[in-house]
């Protein structure tokens, strides 16, 4: 019992933050393998794995674990919320991070549901699309409710900080958008049979890096602006590294498109865009004018 008393603190509500902050990522991660070993119908109905076993089979062979597997990630995801829920509810002063844990609660029946969908209507493009969009908000949230655990002080942040950190959110959301409706109309479906969007791949790829090149020259300019003012501090750290991971993103997304879409690849990319998604709001918190 004491155990458990100790575990519901403070310490273990940030290691529960930690812990919701890199699920969301990793299942980001494990659901593009999905998508990347053509594993999307691995269990081609839903709630159940086929149409008399809730758990795959050995007929649905490797196809059917992999998908299995990630759906398994779920309710993961479910427990850690519901942990956090429990410790915030414990905690004295941390009642403030009870939204974000409603609302990654609430996320997770969501993101359910939206990928039971995207099964039954064969890996419909638009709808994986919507799988992704809704991973990237858990994050944002997830984000959130880490920051508001550790509730860093930092400097009052200039008004020129604020409206430059807005405009790289800005431009930064619309790369990602559009790197999935890039993503809905190249190879990696999710299945051999799956349908595409029906859009111009080598052209909407253009669109994709128009949006990505402005977020990175405003990230630039912003880490020049607060590093004059915040040397070594929090803020400057955040920028730097949202700078870090779009200016990394630019480079493996030109070398997969030259390459022509390698798996490994590909997955980097995901990766790559679900940490930015963390960033880009972390950065955002930190300089919110006070």
């Amino acid at each position: 019992m004491n155990s458990l008393k100790r575990f519901f603190n403070e310490t273990g509500l940030r290691s529960l933050a930690w812990a919701s902050l890199i699920s969301e990522i990793l299942i980001v991660v494990t659901g593009g393998a999905v998508r990347l070993t053509a594993s999307g119908l691995g269990c081609p109905t839903w709630p159940n794995c086929t149409a008399d076993s809730l758990v795959t089979v050995p007929e649905m062979g490797i196809h059917g674990i992999i998908e299995f597997t990630n759906r398994l990630l779920t309710f993961a995801l479910l427990l850690i919320a519901v942990l956090f829920l429990i410790a915030a509810l414990r905690t004295r002063g941390q009642r403030k991070v009870l939204s974000t844990s409603i609302l990654l609660i609430v996320g997770i029946f969501l993101q359910a549901v939206v990928g039971g969908i995207s099964v039954l209507t064969q890996l419909n493009p638009w709808v994986v699309g919507l799988h992704f969009v809704i991973s990237s908000a858990m994050i944002s949230v997830s984000s959130i409710q880490l920051w508001r655990v550790y509730s860093p002080v930092v400097s009052r942040s200039q008004r020129s900080e604020g409206v430059l950190s807005l405009g790289l959110i800005v431009a930064g959301s619309i790369a990602i958008l559009v790197g999935i409706i890039v993503t809905g109309s190249g190879p990696h479906a999710g299945d051999l049979n799956a349908p595409r969007n029906g859009l111009d791949s080598e052209l909407w790829q253009h669109y994709h890096s128009y949006p990505a090149y402005i977020a990175l020259t405003i990230g630039l300019m912003l880490l020049l602006i607060v590093r004059k003012r915040d040397v070594d501090g929090f803020a400057s750290r955040l920028v730097f590294w949202s700078v870090f991971a779009l200016a990394a993103q630019a480079g493996v997304g030109i070398a997969q498109a030259r390459l022509g879409l390698p798996v490994g690849l590909v997955l980097v990319h995901m990766t790559l865009a679900s940490v930015f998604v963390a960033l880009l709001t972390l950065q955002r918190l930190a300089l919110k004018q006070r």
